[in-house]
């Protein structure tokens, strides 16, 4: 009877304790990929909450950190899914031409419109049918391509349908991710931006709730959080020319703007530049070309003030040789490093990155997507994989 007991102690403890202390083996599981924590947490009860906790969560965002990924985003038209791939990120481009894209992360349902990303979390546009309403209504929905889950948001609180425009920050002193979404309506000065609301994610009942904007603007797609700030790129109310970039303090839930004075091409990116606004363009051009010969980058100085710096980089002539199709701004790295990505899938995927400081054109292959030739891409740098459910 006394060694049953002793068995039945022995077999307990085992599968509720590991046989190494909890920060070891928190450490332990932080130098995993993201696919490898999905498989751990269906193990058993004990590694379940381990790993769900939000100090294991935070300890591999952290560590994520350390190593940022190059993410590329395919829209696959033929199933209507959205598909999540990442590659590592070259530390020294000049000296690795070749990089491979092996994690296939995940795929969710393609819908409308495809906002972009924060914190290792994606926001995309949804056309969801609601009890009562013939017509779909625009949602956003939220997706993490480290876990596999996807959340749609609910109906936002207004009778307009369509014209949404939504984006995704995330508070670093809370520790909360947010999505801001609004409307836009037609009045005699043109189009402008109506009933902003906020979703705080992780809440019991997901709800929106409306904030208070007094700047008469009109939203637009170009966006980046960082800082516990959301930027957007906007236009002026009646103008075809000013543009401005509108700032929304997460922790506050207030608005700001400040004017940039011309208007924004459409090559336009907002980057952040050593934790400063940045907008990098070229020219007076929608895309980049092989015809481009520089670019600029405005830094924001001082929000109150409006005020910005301005800095122009001149192409070496090895530009022409080495792009021959339409690029777009996927960012850059650092302060030194510009990005550029091809809007269409060739043999071999590449992204071209421009040194500033040294002048240099260098050609970095993908291998691994050759699958997905001809077909659109979206890329983003310094990607970070994000184990926190939703």
């Amino acid at each position: 009877m006394t060694s049953r007991r002793n068995t039945r102690s022995m077999t307990s403890l085992h599968r509720n304790s590991l046989p190494v202390p909890d920060d070891l083996a928190m450490e332990i599981f932080t130098r995993l990929p993201s696919k490898a924590i999905a498989r751990c947490r269906c193990t058993c009860k004990l590694w379940f909450s381990m790993l769900r906790r939000q100090d294991f969560t935070e300890l591999f965002l952290t560590k994520s950190c350390a190593r940022p990924q190059l993410l590329f985003v395919r829209e696959d038209y033929s199933v209507r899914e959205f598909v999540f791939i990442t590659s590592p990120q070259p530390e020294n481009p000049e000296e690795n031409s070749y990089v491979v894209a092996a994690n296939h992360l995940a795929r969710f349902p393609r819908s409308n419109g495809f906002y972009g990303c924060t914190n290792g979390f994606f926001c995309y546009g949804a056309d969801r049918f609601f009890k009562g309403l013939k017509k779909p209504v625009r949602v956003p929905v939220i997706c993490n391509p480290s876990t596999g889950q996807s959340l749609t948001m609910p109906r936002l609180n207004s009778k307009k349908k369509y014209g949404v425009e939504s984006y995704l920050g995330y508070d670093p002193i809370a520790k909360e991710f947010k999505v801001l979404s609004m409307n836009k309506s037609r009045v005699s000065e043109g189009w402008i931006s109506v009933e902003p609301q906020v979703l705080t994610l992780g809440t019991k009942k997901l709800s929106w709730r409306l904030v208070e904007c007094c700047i008469p603007h009109l939203p637009s797609c170009k966006w980046i959080c960082f800082s516990g700030v959301l930027y957007y790129a906007a236009r002026a109310v009646g103008s075809l020319v000013e543009s401005m970039v509108v700032c929304f303090d997460l922790r506050s839930e207030k608005f700001s703007s400040v004017k940039f004075g011309k208007a924004m091409p459409g090559s336009t990116t907002l980057v952040n530049y050593n934790g400063k606004l940045g907008l990098l363009m070229s020219g007076d051009s929608y895309a980049v070309t092989r015809s481009s010969t520089s670019f600029e980058l405005w830094v924001l100085l001082d929000a109150a003030q409006h005020e910005w710096s301005n800095h122009v980089y001149v192409l070496p002539p090895s530009w022409e040789d080495v792009v021959s199709e339409t690029m777009y701004i996927a960012g850059m790295v650092g302060t030194n490093e510009i990005v550029f990505s091809p809007s269409y899938q060739r043999v071999p995927y590449y992204v071209i990155y421009f040194n500033v400081e040294r002048k240099t054109i260098t050609k970095v292959g993908i291998q691994g997507l050759e699958a997905f030739q001809g077909t659109s891409f979206k890329t983003y740098l310094n990607y970070i994989e994000n184990v926190k459910l939703l």
